[in-house]
């Protein structure tokens, strides 16, 4: 149980761990390292490491000396190399996966002629039995090393493992088999013995179990083996997300540029980004425009037009026109690298269930060990041979399997977690698992997550008599000088139709618009009151396109020059081109969609018919919108809340799941459980359906590893297993749960539309 933290200051540690072979090894090094004063760990036996909460000012070397007398070697992590290849990180060598597969390799060339041997009567020349003693000797004495070294360790510790299991049973077997062989009737030549599946009552002097020594040795190394190579496997994602980043950057000083190591960049540098090149941190765009392809960073796989005064991300690639940015963010601030440590959280925290797991995994080693000892005296006191009730002990003892209990959880969480940060999806913690299985009911704020947060141009109304193109290009014009967001959406459509003119004797009337002189016309823009002053009046027409805009809550805004009302332009916060999208896959996964906005009705009504929404809830102030959630949850209702402002922060919050859009505030981001780096709501529908088809994994892997042992463990007690296949069952328990763990990383996007 975890030691209370002391009130005050609190360092969090991380240690990797090394030598854990199994989840009650990861069991054992937690409970050590909680009972030092004031000491909170977790350690987790998928990734091989240690969180620790400690007081302060501690000295790692400490907890470092815990873990070493326990039994095992940790290590502070190391740091990042400044200068690391593209290469695969999978592709290194892993000194521990080359030590397994060499002595696997081994036993398996050395195993198959033993086991054939004893399976096939056929087989068995004159001396066969010793030929089998000469090829199984080695296995049991070198290719299952590691097994007896962690078993010797754990006993020195008084403590049991998975490992004491597979060296007390092989040692069993190997030994059992050298009495027989030189001291009973198993070495007299031409002697032979058929193979059988279940526990033969026999003379046991005259039996050999070479083959279930070296046959378990081979099927649990590979075991291990396959379960380490999956293991990295399901790290890569988090790997690649850690190695995504730029190496070097085009750094402008005095004018001339520098290629420097990204490491030496500081924040406010202006860097060169050319076509191809990915930007080397976050920034922002000081001069060009182009396209920036940010597929590999939030899983959308069309590219986002930037120009001046638009915030870019390191390691997203410019595939358009040559850029400049100004660095906003280095190294650990970058959102890269925030993204980096919140999957590394989430894979390395627990869920509840899976401490319940641990728990179970920690004392099922010395239960299994009782088993096999209630089991070799119960046969021996039923007048079975020793032979027969020595075998039936040793499958108990072979069959018993934690490591898959101890697997279930965290390798799925690392292939599902890892797999969502290459969509674009970040979930923050094992726990949050849990409430996407449970929730109803989704309420989506409007601004900036429904809709794109930003006036848009939407309509061009030009008087009889007036061309569009001249409305927009004067309108344009005078905007482009004003800094409000309406006048910003006019001026940008203008620019993209073509060049704007020169402005004279530009003048911004607060609350009421702009005038000018634009070639040669005075012209004025904004409120209709701002045309009366200048006694403008709008046509009959004119008038009834204002009117109807603004009875859907759109901005419309009078343009006039030259003593005349010349058009109207109607502007407006623009539905995503993907939200009736992402609301139909809500509806698909039995949520019930909600609309929350402190817009007027009319305007919420608006945009909840556009998308596909039925509930409404609008004219909210911020601070009310706690309230809201509340009241849904009070009427019995599991809410998520999906948002992105500093408002929506205190509901994400209240929420029982709270999903922030990443393209939101950092306020936010912190407050909700699952953070969506894309600005499409479609990837709130891909998060819940990738936790949801998490969670179903890891309670598939639960229900695997607790009914294989629940079923294994009484047909070895009774008799009905060889403790050959029991080995090889062990093995295959673990690898299937790595296995199913694995199949999480062909998730899906449902997506049917680009973003």
């Amino acid at each position: 149980m975890s030691t209370a933290l002391p009130p005050g200051p609190v360092d969090r540690i991380e240690l990797e761990i090394g030598g854990m072979t199994c989840a009650s090894c990861a069991m054992r090094i937690e409970k050590k390292l909680n009972k030092v004063e004031g000491v909170s760990a977790s350690v987790n036996y998928a990734t091989e490491k240690a969180r620790i909460e400690a007081p302060a000012g501690i000295d790692p070397a400490e907890l470092i000396a815990v873990v070493e007398k326990t039994g095992y070697t940790a290590a502070l992590p190391a740091p990042p190399e400044p200068e690391t290849s593209d290469a695969d990180e999978d592709d290194k060598p892993d000194p521990e996966l080359t030590g397994l597969r060499q002595r696997l390799i081994g036993s398996v060339v050395l195993s198959v002629p033993v086991i054939a041997m004893a399976m096939a009567p056929a087989l068995q020349f004159e001396y066969w039995q010793w030929a089998s003693l000469a090829l199984a000797s080695p296995v049991v004495l070198w290719a299952a090393w590691p097994f007896h070294k962690a078993a010797w360790t754990n006993l020195r510790h008084g403590s049991a493992t998975m490992d004491t299991l597979v060296s007390v049973g092989t040692l069993a077997a190997y030994v059992w088999s050298l009495y027989a062989l030189f001291l009973g009737t198993a070495g007299t030549p031409g002697m032979t013995h058929p193979f059988t599946f279940s526990v033969a009552p026999s003379d046991g002097a005259g039996n050999i179990y070479l083959e279930v020594a070296a046959g378990v040795t081979m099927f649990i190394l590979a075991g291990r083996y396959f379960e380490k190579r999956s293991k990295r496997q399901a790290g890569a994602a988090l790997r690649a997300l850690l190695h995504m980043g730029a190496k070097e950057v085009a750094v402008l000083r005095g004018g001339v540029e520098t290629r420097i190591p990204i490491a030496q960049l500081a924040v406010g540098d202006e860097f060169v980004v050319r076509p191809g090149e990915k930007i080397a941190t976050d920034g922002e765009i000081v001069t060009g425009t182009s396209a920036v392809d940010a597929s590999m960073l939030t899983g959308e796989s069309v590219p986002v037009e930037v120009g001046v005064g638009d915030s870019v991300t390191g390691a997203t690639v410019n595939a358009g026109g040559r850029l400049v940015v100004r660095a906003t963010a280095i190294g650990s601030d970058t959102q890269l690298a925030q993204m980096a440590r919140l999957v590394e959280d989430a894979q390395s925290g627990k869920a509840e269930v899976q401490r319940l797991a641990d728990r179970v995994a920690g004392i099922f080693v010395p239960i299994v060990i009782a088993i096999a000892v209630a089991t070799l005296g119960f046969w021996l006191g039923a007048g079975f041979p020793t032979a027969a009730a020595f075998t039936a002990a040793v499958a108990v003892l072979i069959i018993a399997c934690p490591c898959a209990l101890g697997l279930a959880t965290p390798t799925a969480l690392l292939v599902g977690t890892g797999r969502g940060a290459q969509m674009g999806v970040l979930i923050k913690g094992p726990e949050i698992l849990e409430s996407t299985r449970r929730v109803d009911t989704i309420v989506l704020d409007k601004t900036g997550t429904v809709t794109s947060g930003k006036m848009t141009l939407v309509e061009v109304v030009p008087a009889d008599g007036v061309e569009r193109e001249e409305l927009l290009r004067l309108a344009g014009a005078l905007e482009h000088a004003s800094e409000h967001p309406v006048a910003q959406a006019i001026a940008k459509a203008a620019a993209a139709e073509g060049a704007l003119p020169e402005v004279e004797d530009f003048k911004s009337i607060e609350g009421k618009g702009v005038q000018g002189v634009v070639d040669g016309h005075l012209a004025v823009v904004g409120r209709e009151t701002l045309l009366a002053d200048w006694t403008l009046e709008l046509s009959a027409a004119l008038a009834e396109a204002k009117a109807a805009a603004e009875s859907e809550g759109k901005t419309a805004v009078a343009v006039g020059w030259d003593g005349e009302a010349r058009g109207v332009l109607i502007v407006a916060d623009t539905v995503k081109p993907t939200s009736a999208e992402a609301v139909a896959q809500f509806k698909a996964l039995g949520l019930t969609p909600v609309l929350l906005t402190g817009d007027n009705k009319v305007v919420a009504e608006r945009i909840a018919a556009e998308v596909g929404i039925d509930e409404v809830i609008a004219e909210v102030m911020p601070q009310d919108k706690v309230e809201q959630v509340a009241r849904l949850q009070a009427e019995g209702r599991v809410v998520a809340m999906v948002g992105d402002g500093v408002n929506d922060a205190a509901a994400l919050a209240k929420a029982d799941l709270g999903l922030a859009m990443g393209t939101g505030t950092d306020v936010a981001i912190e407050a909700a459980d699952l953070t969506l780096v894309r600005g499409d709501l479609r990837a709130a529908a891909d998060a819940i359906r990738l936790s949801r088809r998490t969670l179903g994994t890891i309670k598939g892997n639960l229900f695997w590893a607790f009914a294989y042992n629940v079923a294994a463990i009484p047909l070895a007690a009774l008799g009905l297993l060889n403790p050959m296949l029991a080995g090889a069952a062990m093995a295959f328990s673990s690898v299937f749960v790595v296995g199913n763990s694995l199949r999480l990383r062909s998730f899906k996007s449902t997506a049917k539309t680009p973003g």
